[in-house]
């Protein structure tokens, strides 16, 4: 088991250790989305410790995990066998290669977001998908911490994310959260087209653990707020992308 650093809970975000219903409902969207591009050649671009990878690597015809951490592709290599250390900016594969590229929460946290996009529509066959899950800067609380006095301090913090941008980069300069304006700019010129995309609550797991069922409660709520204007509230951006 990876042990807790601070610091890159900071730069990367932390993987999840555990497998609950908020990645078993995402799982079954990605799922769903990639339809029978899931038995073809999948990509999981920011594996992470090899959670979704290990899920969808037995019905594909090739299952691939990249991480730039090291320390993660040892254990989603234990996992899965074909695990590279590489960047999201710079993908060490052929153009026109996979069937499916997954990337679960991981693009706020590259250096260079359009260039990681631009790698993951030029690794794509033509029919090809990306399944997208990011930050949504609409949601109330900034959930990868804050640096406030020069320190970081990990958690959930509130009304960040809707603070002025400006200020916002310099309370969380390590990490993006974006509008649906910020993704259409950052597929612009790219070709593709958008299939779909929506906005997300979470499973709120750890409510549930502690409170059964006031986290039973919310949960119900806040996902049924997806289907209403105010899905703008959610979690994460889902998109789904298709290479043309």
């Amino acid at each position: 088991m990876t042990e807790f650093n601070l610091e890159k809970a900071a730069l990367r975000g932390e993987p999840s250790h555990v497998w609950r219903a908020g990645q078993q409902r995402r799982l079954e969207m990605i799922r769903r989305a990639a339809g029978e591009r899931a038995r073809g050649r999948v990509l999981v671009d920011g594996c992470g410790l090899g959670a979704y990878l290990a899920r969808l690597a037995p019905e594909a015809a090739q299952a691939v995990g990249l991480d730039i951490e090291v320390e993660r592709t040892f254990e989603a290599h234990a996992r899965v066998d074909q695990v590279v250390c590489a960047a999201g900016e710079y993908l060490p594969f052929r153009s026109d290669y996979f069937d499916l590229i997954l990337s679960h929460e991981v693009l706020e946290h590259v250096q260079d977001d359009r260039l990681a996009v631009a790698e993951i529509v030029r690794t794509l066959r033509p029919g090809g998908r990306l399944v997208l899950f990011v930050p949504n800067r609409g949601y109330p609380f900034e959930t990868h911490g804050v640096y406030w006095r020069g320190r970081y301090r990990f958690g959930n913090i509130p009304l960040v994310n809707w603070l002025p941008r400006p200020l916002r980069d310099r309370l969380a300069p390590h990490v993006r959260a974006y509008t649906g304006g910020d993704l259409k700019r950052l597929f612009a010129g790219l070709p593709v087209r958008v299939v779909e995309r929506t906005v997300i609550f979470g499973a709120y797991d750890n409510i549930i653990a502690r409170r059964p069922r006031l986290g039973k409660a919310l949960r119900s709520v806040l996902q049924a707020l997806e289907s209403t204007p105010l899905r703008g509230l959610g979690l994460s951006h889902f998109w789904v992308v298709e290479r043309i």
